[in-house]
């Protein structure tokens, strides 16, 4: 499993020119299937009077990935597969890129049509800022009042990213950690009869 991932930290745009053909490239950061509908709604909105709405997305919704590409009209291969291949590689995910085309009268052919999504994609791409997210592991801890000095001084001992406590008959801590700290963080904590459970 990867350490971490990478996302852009806000939309850009791109921009590419080809016998009279313009495509305009919007690269977002998406977390779900609804996002992106969104996005495209938006899109079509706002550019309602261009030919064509290509796109491509990587969703990483922690159990598996969600990636389509889509050439809405264009040859079979000619957009999505290209705009898909610019969020590859720039490694991305939870990544959105659509690009629009406004039909300058001249057809492309499928090799130009490639060349012009792929290029429209990147200039969007590099544009952006890319921010790594270190991935981590979703935990809970319950214990008695008596036990929270030293649960707390564990839990802070190991750099834990403390999401949500809840004080009530026994006191709840959910937090987050590397996942490679998680068994000794456990290990610790039944120490002093507090057990930790993954989320």
């Amino acid at each position: 499993m990867a350490e971490s991932y990478r996302i852009i930290e806000s939309p850009t745009e791109g921009f590419y020119k080809e016998k009279g053909s313009k495509f305009l490239g919007f690269a977002y950061q998406v977390n779900s299937l609804e996002e992106v509908k969104e996005r495209l709604e938006i899109l079509k909105k706002e550019y309602y009077d261009a030919r064509h709405w290509c796109y491509a997305h990587i969703i990483e919704d922690g159990q598996h990935q969600l990636i389509r590409a889509n050439d809405d009209g264009e040859p079979n291969h000619s957009a999505g597969d290209p705009i898909l291949g610019q969020i590859r590689s720039f490694e991305l995910t939870n990544t959105l890129v659509v690009v629009v085309r406004y039909f300058g009268g001249t057809k492309l052919g499928v090799s130009g049509l490639i060349h012009a999504y792929k290029t429209a994609a990147e200039d969007a791409l590099q544009k952006a800022k890319i921010q790594v997210v270190e991935i981590k592991q979703d935990f809970k801890v319950e214990y008695g009042y008596e036990k929270t000095s030293d649960a707390m001084r564990i839990i802070n001992d190991f750099g834990v990213e403390i999401k949500n406590q809840e004080f009530l008959e026994y006191c709840t801590l959910f937090g987050r950690i590397e996942p490679e700290k998680f068994d000794a963080l456990k290990d610790k904590l039944s120490l002093i009869q507090v057990i930790a459970r993954k989320l």
